[in-house]
């Protein structure tokens, strides 16, 4: 109430033909690189900026004329157009930016990246079209016209005033690996990666949620501030119409500056924006205080039959315990602990089981991505919170390395850790995937392995269960030419020393084949990557437990890979319908009980 219209004021635009400023949804945005002659070159890798999620079926697309800058519709695949105010014609394909490099007005080719560097600050950016809603509430693109750059002038003058008054982050962008893209393209700081009026309304907004008196309520709605961010910045991009327009800052995994960044309006508008602070308070906020007082199970159903929830425990109500002591004497309370997982502040045997998710090795550095956020929330609360008031949100134990002894040393201490307060029947399971043998087995030096950090710290992987892993159409998968969508979900026991006595690699081949068979069953395609993952995730339960050194291991995992892939499993009849199995069918090697057939 105290904010809204406010920061709303700040997202209008003008429709020809009306007289109020309209709502504005999104604002569209390019960047400009300058030539050393001076020429100012916008990076439009296509004139064509939105089309429908499913082309076939709705054609109709937005382009921008790259003479006058009109915005108008013509077929998503068309190979010529022709601007209706200017009758430029044009090929829309045919932008001035190709992957790095980009073309001026007389065909010369230059780096973009070097001359963003020459520049010495970050690129600059040219609005040159907007999404708004009319008087009848439906969706139109509009170009820009002198209300558009007044409100943005608007902004920059207002965030000059308040600026030292407002939490706005103040930490530099750090180098490292997952940061090193975006600062060759100067952003050095972290409030470079918003523009004028995105610091602005985001400053209002915590501003104001800081002042909220109940601290816990406070800190709800700090954390759904930070969930915010992420579709709220200068990094994000336009997905299409039909689906959820934004595609968020980490949709790559990476800080990939964005040549056409889509600028999101922060509070949102009920019923047509995603991604906003509004829409985000229900999709997320409420969902989950719902889900505390009805957990639910979604159970899948045959057919065109929607999957249905199926309430699964009483409400979450537990009280959170000041330590180990007051969870141990009292029954209805959980411990939540932040810190690290090393060295746990819990008894030896006192564990159940284990479960966990462990950080990519060189791929995602999660803590330089993490400041992202982290430059808010101290901004926010680093006066509060100890954990909040450190230069950056880095731990000097943090299980993410590019070295790969280090790497795989951290990950076995924290192993050992789980391995001392488990039970000695109690389990450790954490899913795994990796492309090359040295993600499975450390036989050479400089590989890094799940099986060794996994044997040094006392365990065995005694099952290895391939689950469809996270969705297929995410960033990093969709630009792979071999992407993994299987997971492995590694089983592990203390002291498990293996209990095939048959030749390892047909036993792990005759268990790799039923899973793919299992998979196959239920129409999953699969492909080499997830083939590997399959056939290296079912070695390691045969090389368990001593039972074969690493550099049999390492022959293990390229015998079973290479049979496999030498021979394509024939497909199961289904009849469209999905089978029914057990764990406890597996094919059975040389006539003796397969690992996965054992009680856990």
């Amino acid at each position: 109430r105290d904010v809204r219209d406010r920061i709303l004021s700040y997202h209008t635009t003008m429709i020809p033909g009306e007289e109020t400023p309209a709502r504005a949804l999104y604002h569209f945005w390019v960047k400009t690189v300058t030539t050393p002659g001076g020429e100012e070159i916008p990076l439009f890798p296509s004139y064509v900026f939105a089309r429908n999620s499913n082309p076939g079926k709705k054609p109709g697309a937005r382009m921008i004329c790259p003479e006058c800058r009109a915005v108008f519709s013509d077929a998503y695949d068309a190979q010529s157009a022709t601007c209706p105010e200017c009758s430029r014609r044009f090929d829309p394909r045919d932008g001035p930016a190709r992957g790095a490099s980009v073309r001026d007005s007389r065909g010369r080719e230059h780096r973009i990246r070097e001359l963003v560097g020459a520049s010495g600050a970050p690129p600059s950016h040219r609005l040159y079209a907007v999404m708004a809603l009319d008087e009848a509430g439906e969706r139109i693109y509009v170009k820009p016209t002198d209300h558009d750059f007044a409100t943005m002038r608007r902004a920059v003058e207002d965030l000059e005033k308040m600026k030292e008054r407002l939490p706005l982050p103040a930490m530099d962008v750090r180098p490292g690996h997952n940061t090193d893209q975006a600062r060759g393209y100067n952003y050095l700081r972290w409030r470079d990666f918003f523009n004028a009026r995105q610091l602005l309304c985001l400053g209002l907004l915590l501003e104001r949620i800081l002042r909220v008196e109940d601290s816990v309520l406070r800190d709800h709605f700090v954390c759904l501030f930070s969930g915010t961010l992420e579709f709220n910045n200068m990094f994000c991009s336009f997905k299409g119409e039909g689906t959820g327009a934004v595609r968020h800052l980490f949709s790559n995994h990476i800080l990939k500056p964005e040549k056409t960044p889509l600028e999101n309006t922060v509070w949102g508008i009920e019923g047509k924006s995603s991604g906003t602070f509004s829409s985000l308070f229900r999709s997320r906020l409420l969902r989950a205080k719902s889900y505390l007082y009805e957990p639910f199970e979604i159970v899948p159903t045959a057919g065109k039959t929607p999957s249905r929830k199926v309430v699964c425990s009483r409400p979450l109500s537990l009280r959170i315990a000041d330590g180990w002591e007051d969870f141990r004497k009292n029954g209805q309370s959980a411990l939540v602990m932040n810190g690290d997982g090393a060295s746990l502040p819990i008894p030896d045997s006192s564990v159940d089981a284990v479960v966990t998710d462990p950080p990519y090795f060189n791929f995602v550095h999660y803590s330089e991505l993490g400041d992202f956020f982290y430059a808010w929330l101290k901004a926010a609360l680093g006066d509060e919170y100890e954990y909040l008031g450190r230069e950056n949100s880095s731990h000097e134990n943090e299980v993410q390395d590019r070295d790969a002894a280090s790497f795989t040393s951290k990950l076995e201490s924290v192993f050992s850790e789980c391995a001392r307060v488990l039970r000695p029947d109690g389990l450790l399971c954490f899913s795994y995937h990796h492309s090359t043998r040295e993600g499975w087995v450390a036989a050479r030096e400089g590989w890094v392995a799940a099986h060794e950090a996994v044997a040094r710290a006392g365990f065995g992987v005694v099952a290895a269960h391939p689950v469809k892993a996270e969705m297929s159409v995410a960033s990093p998968k969709g630009a792979a030419s071999r992407p993994i969508n299987i997971d492995a979900v590694l089983v592990c026991r203390k002291g498990f020393a293996g209990t095939g006595d048959g030749d390892a690699a047909t036993e792990a081949a005759g268990r790799a084949r039923y899973y793919e068979d299992r998979l196959r069953a239920l129409g999953r395609e699969l492909g080499d990557g997830d083939r590997f993952v399959i056939a290296c995730s079912q070695a390691l339960i045969a090389a368990s437990g001593g039972r074969l050194s690493a550099e049999e291991t390492e022959r293990l995992l390229l015998r079973v890979s290479s049979e496999l892939a030498e021979t394509e499993p024939p497909r199961r009849e289904t009849n469209g319908a999905h089978e029914r199995f057990s764990p406890r069918t597996a094919p059975r090697a040389g006539g003796k009980k397969s690992d996965a057939e054992l009680p856990l």
